[in-house]
């Protein structure tokens, strides 16, 4: 709620006068490197002198901290601080911030020695202290582990964004082999495996668990000091989580929540996950004589080996390709993992259907894989509901990324250029040609520069269309459950109560076979209409999860 306060004039010209002279006591409280006692003052003279005395170093004035960090906007350096009070612009002008980089702290580094020593110095001290510990581009060098620590930012409070921070695992330390991450897609697989057994182990070891997890606590009672990293998926695809370097070094990027109980420091814990379980987390994870060669190696050689057959889509005239004894329905929408057995029933795994059968043989598994290849064209999908059409459509929409050894989707690959194509209702639309599908408008409206910010399901449905083909899109993937019915089809009937001349859409069907004669690809899942049937190419039955070409 907004409250409105009428004040007389006299009593706004106090205030500005107030405001005026405040101002000048800042001014000149600063540049003589302390703070400003007033209520909404720093920490520098003034209530900053308590801070000077408890920290050393003198204040900054404002809402900066005191002079317990050097290397954080302290009075320590006088030719900064100098800078900063005769430049009236210093401190206004702006900064480009983008919000998705962590921004950098302070720079203190050292060795390892050192930073537990830190550490421990300041246990029950205030929690803006933990600033100290921040080193962006030095590091904390641990010789003994063979690794280096990087502290970007350190969060301000103990409820604020966990701090970011990284380690590099020198080459020499992790003596992973060259072979294994001797190309991109192999180096992008080493490093999903690695970050899946980091994940693992932060779960095991209980370092994902906050100080005072359950307990209630409350304002007052310990929290902070659980360590995270990204939780892996299904698919293998290029993170930043931990990652292979041109030289061999491996890099791990991770948050800790600094322990605290209320707001002081707790530094004995903080000391314990950074001499004790990362340590262990890093012998565990990110070294190659601690993991089982035989499945890293199994893991690389199985990704790579998907990506090949991805490659040779093209060359073999096809656009999508599911391996026999795929297991394509999930455990849940929520569950991305495959469907198990049961005592009810069992999970029909795919078969393909002699007439479409093709093979690969995989350069690294040494194997020979077999099952359905959906060659360029028009490739129709059709069956009875719940019959297992949407499934495979929906394995083949994730086709262009690699998946885990065990998913059961792995090797169910589909182009790279493939998109999932649906009604949008409700999306904004800038300047889309979408004549092609829509035209003719009432009262005149163009479609050739298309805008609106509230998109009906066949508007946006045609933008979805001209966008992923402006964008090199060579293969679309529709379901008609997911699509806008008068932009699909338009039945006989209907035509003959709506004359062609008052119905602006031109609908999909009739557009289909001139986009395959320009090279674009079409997967169309279809339960309701047979008018799709005179411009198939090859029409799949799916008989209870059963692939019949018929």
């Amino acid at each position: 709620s907004c409250f409105f306060i009428r004040l007389r004039p006299s009593f706004l010209a106090f205030s500005l006068q107030s405001t005026t002279i405040k101002r000048q006591a800042v001014n000149n409280t600063m540049r003589r490197g302390g703070g400003y006692s007033g209520r909404s003052g720093g920490r520098g003279g003034g209530r900053g002198d308590y801070y000077k005395n408890k920290y050393g170093g003198g204040g900054r004035g404002g809402r900066g901290r005191g002079g317990y960090n050097v290397g954080r906007g302290s009075v320590a350096n006088d030719t900064d601080a100098n800078k900063s009070s005769s430049d009236p612009t210093a401190e206004s002008a702006p900064r480009a911030y983008d919000p998705n980089v962590p921004r950098p702290g302070g720079d203190n580094g050292g060795m390892h020695a050192d930073f537990i020593n830190l550490l421990r110095r300041l246990d029950h001290k205030q929690y803006p202290a933990y600033h100290d510990i921040e080193s962006s581009s030095k590091g904390w060098v641990n010789d003994l582990e063979g690794y280096t620590l990087y502290i970007g930012r350190a969060q301000s409070d103990p409820f604020a964004k966990p701090t970011r921070c990284r380690i590099v695992v020198k080459n020499e330390t992790a003596k992973f082999p060259p072979l294994s991450y001797q190309n991109k897609v192999r180096s992008v697989a080493l490093g999903d495996f690695l970050n899946r057994k980091f994940y693992e182990c932060c779960k095991e070891m209980g370092a994902d668990v906050s100080e005072g997890s359950g307990q209630g606590g409350g304002w007052s009672g310990p929290k902070g000091g659980d360590i995270d990293i990204t939780k892996p998926t299904q698919h293998v695809i290029e993170q930043s989580a931990v990652t292979i370097l041109k030289n061999g070094d491996v890099c791990a990027q991770f948050t800790v929540s600094l322990p605290a109980r209320g707001r002081s420091i707790l530094g004995h814990k903080a000391v314990q996950i950074f001499d004790q379980t990362l340590p262990q987390l890093v012998q565990k994870t990110l070294l190659y004589n601690s993991l089982d060669a035989s499945a890293v190696t199994r893991h690389v050689l199985n990704v790579e080996d998907q990506e090949w057959v991805r490659s040779n889509l093209e060359i073999r005239g096809l656009v999508a390709f599911i391996p026999d004894g795929a297991i394509l329905p999930r455990k849940s929408g929520a569950d991305d993992r495959p469907m198990e057995d049961d005592d009810n029933q069992k999970v029909v795994r795919f078969h393909s259907p002699d007439t479409l059968r093709v093979s690969f043989d995989l350069p690294n598994m040494g194997k020979t894989l077999a099952g359905i290849g959906i060659r360029k064209g028009i490739t129709l999908i059709v069956g009875g509901g719940f019959h297992g059409k949407s499934t495979i459509l929906s394995a083949l929409q994730v086709g262009m990324y690699n998946k885990i050894p065990g998913d059961g989707r792995e090797f169910c690959v589909c182009s790279a250029n493939a998109v999932k194509i649906r009604a949008e209702d409700g999306r904004s639309v800038s300047e889309v040609n979408i004549t092609p599908f829509i035209n003719n408008l009432p009262f005149g409206k163009k479609t050739d520069c298309f805008t609106t910010a509230d998109a009906s399901g066949s508007t946006s449905q045609a933008t979805n269309i001209m966008e992923s083909l402006e964008m090199g899109a060579k293969t679309l993937l529709i379901d008609e459950d997911t699509c806008a019915t008068n932009f699909m089809i338009r039945d006989d009937k209907m035509m003959e109560l709506v004359h062609k001349d008052k119905e602006p859409i031109t609908p999909f069907l009739y557009k289909i076979k001139t986009l395959a004669q320009n090279g674009i690809s079409v997967i169309l899942v279809v339960g309701s209409c047979g008018d799709f049937f005179d411009v198939g190419d090859t029409t799949i039955l799916m008989d209870s999860y059963s692939c019949v070409d018929v």
